[in-house]
């Protein structure tokens, strides 16, 4: 999307794009080698204009996660914690206790 907002052709950089990740995979699957899908990319030049850092910024596609986890710690996990507070130091003191036998 980056590519054709910066003037590509959608078709064009389409194309690319799966000629580029089917030669990464194969580098993966065939030779063991490591995923080098974006540097095949930035060295593409119908890919001069994207800006990689911005795209591959992983930030900008996590949505509300990192909001809802917050949430999910406060309103379950930290009350589920507070009530299984002495069970749980028990089973610590136990577990450390055999593991120094």
């Amino acid at each position: 999307m980056a590519a054709v907002k910066a003037g590509g052709s959608r078709q064009v950089i389409h194309e690319k794009i799966r000629q580029h990740s089917h030669e990464a995979a194969a580098q993966v699957k065939q030779l063991g080698e490591s995923n080098d899908l974006i540097n095949r990319l930035k060295a593409d030049a119908a890919f001069a204009k994207v800006d990689f850092a911005k795209v591959l910024n992983s930030k900008d596609y996590v949505g509300l996660a990192p909001h809802q986890v917050d949430n999910f710690i406060k309103q379950v996990v930290a009350p589920a914690i507070r009530k299984y507070k002495q069970q749980l130091i028990e089973k610590l003191i136990s577990t450390y206790k055999g593991a120094a036998k």
